[in-house]
């Protein structure tokens, strides 16, 4: 392992000022993302500023009745929170079908946002990859990629984002706080991640030496139904073929007031579906309408020569938590 120096911020400003002032610094708070890229030699960074102490672990009610998410609150924590199970139960869900007990024990939310795909041919220095090391190439487009991306992607890229947390947070509306040389900054979850395009080393919109301070969960999506569901090879400890996290706004005369819609496993970032939304508004939430919906996002989709299975699991898994959503209306 490469050397590198150590720096135990005691404050936000602190941390900053650290990352700023020692180029290739990373920010570590629970690590078990950036710790094993370190080890695979993928990340190599000259310092490590350990945020893990700073006063960002609390979960806590806003006055208008959203939440606000520290960035250090570990996963298990916020999955388990009151506020978290019975405003969003769709985050909780979405937490709970992520990693492991002893990863979420350890993990963070603003690591969780930060964390890197998990593909392949990213994380073995062997291979080529333009994520990794820009203009070398994307050894997955031709190679082994039926884990990857059938929205979104560029030539330059076919990874895929692996949390489960993000999506669910895409379709609730969140923001995500952050606080840099120039202050702080708020950006919606569904602007954070990027998609590909030429540049796919870079996963976020977040600036050299930003921290995320917290993430806000709006009081419009308060207790709205919501859930979250995921497809993969077993039943756990796998990240998501597809997944689906959905929330609900129902008027009173049955039809859809309402709606976010994001698929997680399917794109280099959470894809909110933004088409099947507008298909959505203000129909009756019959299957019939919801297939359509689904279906209209969908075309959207560019498989690649072994994952365009990936296109009907998606559709059903999202058929399926839409038309529950809308059957378990009181």
């Amino acid at each position: 392992m490469k050397p590198f120096g150590y720096v135990r911020a005691t404050s936000v400003e602190e941390a900053t000022a650290a990352h700023a002032g020692r180029p290739g610094a990373r920010y570590l708070a629970g690590g078990t993302n950036l710790v094993d890229l370190m080890k695979h030699g993928v990340e190599e960074p000259g310092t490590l500023v350990d945020v893990s102490r700073l006063p960002l672990d609390t979960v806590e009610e806003l006055p208008d009745g959203g939440v606000r998410v520290g960035a250090t609150v570990r996963n298990s924590d916020l999955a388990a929170h009151p506020l978290v199970r019975e405003r969003y139960p769709v985050l909780s869900q979405a937490l709970l079908a992520g990693a492991s007990g002893q990863l979420r024990n350890i993990a963070t939310t603003g690591g969780n946002l930060l964390q890197r795909t998990r593909c392949p041919y990213f994380q073995d220095t062997a291979m080529p990859c333009n994520k990794r090391e820009p203009g070398t190439g994307c050894g997955a487009r031709e190679g082994v990629h039926r884990d990857h991306a059938v929205l979104g992607h560029s030539p330059h890229c076919v990874a895929t984002h692996p949390s489960d947390m993000a999506v669910a947070l895409a379709a609730l509306d969140a923001t995500v706080h952050l606080h840099g040389a120039d202050g702080e900054r708020t950006v919606p979850v569904t602007d954070f991640h990027r998609s590909p395009g030429d540049h796919p080393e870079r996963d976020t919109v977040i600036r050299p030496g930003e921290l995320i301070t917290a993430v806000v969960l709006p009081a419009a999506t308060a207790g709205l139904p919501s859930a979250y569901r995921k497809a993969r090879d077993r039943a756990s400890y796998a990240f998501a073929l597809a997944s689906v996290a959905a929330v609900l706004d129902l008027a009173d005369d049955g039809t859809v007031r309402g709606v976010g819609l994001a698929f997680g496993g399917l794109a280099h970032r959470p894809w909110r579906a933004r088409l099947a939304e507008t298909a959505l508004l203000g129909t009756a939430p019959t299957d019939r309408n919801i297939a359509h919906a689904v279906e209209t996002e969908l075309a959207l989709a560019q498989p690649l020569r072994d994952n365009a299975f990936k296109v009907p699991l998606a559709h059903n898994l999202a058929c399926r938590v839409l038309s529950e959503l809308a059957a378990d209306r009181p």
